[in-house]
């Protein structure tokens, strides 16, 4: 957020904020929530209402709460409290003030719904849950109302108590209140205010057996903290005259605003959390952290900086329309984050092997190379040639095609940094397989010296056969074959099988060793991060950030 923008540019939430504060009489700054519910991990949508909420109180000279809307005892737990907190502060946000949580409210919600019973404006009612449904119509048809709608208010307070203290069990009773049957937004039609759960919370433990629901805890707890501006994502929109709705009834002094924004939707990428959950469970990803998830911990995992997602979401901007945004988007945030801070190293992923006949046996020579083409400060490491080297095997080709640039029989190329080879002799094993080449190399050519007059177009990475670094890579693709795979009756159907590549016998330059990065431009290959994870004191584990340039859209279009 920029308070500097031209009012042109500046998004319709501040437009909003910008009146406000300036009817606002004994107030100084706003006040702005992000308020997960900890039944899950983090997810680029997140992201974006983190940036936004928390963005908007540093413009403004507010304070932005992190609040737990922990509501739920059935799926909620510390596990998801700890992880939150942790991706929250890995972005960058500031929540060195207090933590809230809906749960510490609970008494003063059990009062506020008391009060609305004691007005006769919410009811016990005491019929199944399947019932319940079945009476609240539809968008053609209003609902009906229940037969328990009338009950006295003594009747329903003894009610309400008992099922405070444990009396019955879940779904014998639920809390409702009182507005319109026939109202054409469905949520005002009785919507349930408090319902049994015969589960401990992890917080509370087992002092309640009622618990609020997420509509009627949300609005309150914003009042009670004192948020002036309640920002959530359009699918709440509908949701919004209950908002209203539960905090004049109930009366709070404050009065919070309640503004959406369409929610951040990316294609070939799925952001349920009740789908990533089933995602996980089934096996079908590693956990919340695999990088082929856009959670912010497989985000985080794939080596996604966290300026490249704040940039990312600052370019997309917030609106009300609903819109779906290419993946790619983020890949070239990514790739504008790390080309300036990766230094640059080579790797080979899939090794072939190169022995320069005429180059002296038994010798090493050693060559310079800039760590960062654009950036002197990142320095030059040492690159060690020796006479047997490695070469990626799709830079080699025994009947290329008229373009190519590579290696081919006969054919010269330059190794990137040092000189200019011409392969001679190519060894094949039994299958007829190529398993080695042999080549000679032009000592004239050192370091591009001597280009013979541009006949050498070609340009290929390697690195010494004898003093390199054992890598393993991981390649990721799109985790979904369609675009929407939301959209898909059963979404497991449209998973990639080709989503991970995992090339066991990689080798990287030695420099790799001794650097205190953990994230490179492998040349020519693309941007990688050691995955912290999986690596292990014999085994580097490096997984592939993003490519190099948008690769994957150009092949679709083919």
């Amino acid at each position: 957020m920029n308070e500097t923008l031209p009012s042109s540019k500046r998004n319709f939430i501040q437009h909003i904020i910008d009146k406000d504060v300036k009817s606002f009489e004994n107030q100084k700054s706003i006040m702005t929530r992000f308020p997960p519910e900890p039944n899950g991990h983090l997810h680029i949508g997140h992201a974006k209402s983190m940036c936004l909420n928390f963005g908007l109180a540093k413009e403004y000279g507010g304070i932005c709460n992190l609040r737990f809307d922990d509501t739920n005892p059935t799926t909620e737990n510390k596990e998801y409290v700890e992880s939150i907190k942790d991706d929250v502060k890995w972005l960058g946000f500031d929540i060195s003030n207090e933590t809230y949580y809906a749960s510490d409210y609970f008494s003063i919600l059990f009062d506020f719904a008391v009060k609305l019973i004691k007005e006769g404006k919410a009811f016990v009612d005491s019929q199944p849950p399947e019932t319940i449904r079945s009476q609240r119509g539809s968008l053609q048809k209003p609902g009906s109302n229940s037969p328990f709608r009338d009950r006295d208010v003594n009747t329903n307070l003894d009610l309400f108590h008992r099922m405070r203290e444990g009396e019955f069990k879940e779904g014998e009773h639920i809390l409702r209140a009182k507005i319109d049957m026939s109202s054409p937004n469905m949520n005002m039609r009785d919507p349930a205010l408090y319902r049994i759960r015969e589960k401990d919370h992890y917080r509370t433990g087992n002092q309640w057996n009622i618990y609020p629901m997420y509509d009627f805890t949300q609005c309150l707890s914003d009042a009670i903290e004192g948020v002036t501006h309640s920002i959530c994502t359009l699918e709440f929109e509908d949701h919004r005259p209950l908002y209203d709705w539960v905090i004049e009834n109930v009366e709070t002094s404050n009065r919070p605003k309640q503004i959406e924004f369409a929610r951040l939707e990316i294609d070939y990428s799925i952001t349920s959390k009740r789908k990533l959950l089933s995602l996980v469970e089934e096996g079908n990803v590693s956990g919340w952290d695999d990088p082929r998830l856009q959670t912010i911990k497989g985000m985080r995992r794939r080596g996604y900086p966290p300026e490249a997602i704040k940039n990312f979401c600052e370019l997309i901007g917030i609106t009300k329309k609903q819109a779906v945004i290419d993946l790619s988007t983020l890949e070239n945030c990514v790739r504008e984050e790390l080309d300036k801070k990766a230094p640059r190293i080579m790797a080979v992923l899939d090794p072939l092997k190169v022995i320069i006949k005429n180059f002296p046996g038994n010798t090493s020579e050693q060559l310079n190379a800039p760590n960062h083409p654009k950036d002197s400060t990142f320095g030059e490491r040492k690159l060690p040639i020796t006479k047997e080297i490695y070469i990626e095997r799709s830079d080699f080709m025994e009947e290329p095609p008229k373009k190519f640039h590579r290696l081919s029989p006969g054919k010269k190329v330059r190794l990137r940094y040092a000189f200019v080879i011409r392969c001679e002799e190519i060894v094949k094993d039994e299958n007829g397989t190529v398993q080695e080449l042999h080549c000679s190399y032009d000592s004239s050519t050192y370091n591009g010296k001597n280009p013979e007059d541009g006949k050498v177009k070609g340009i290929i990475h390697w690195v010494s056969a004898e003093k390199n670094i054992p890598i393993q890579a991981r390649l990721f693709d799109r985790l979904f074959t369609v675009p929407n795979p939301n959209g898909e009756e059963d979404f497991r159907k449209f998973l990639n099988p080709k989503s991970l590549e995992i090339k066991n016998h990689g080798l990287a330059e030695i420099s790799l060793k001794s650097s205190k990065h953990s994230q490179f431009q492998f040349e020519r290959t693309g941007y990688f991060s050691l995955d912290k994870k999986e690596s292990t004191n014999d085994k580097l584990v490096y997984n592939r950030t993003t490519t190099l340039r948008d690769s994957w859209l150009k092949e679709q279009k083919k």
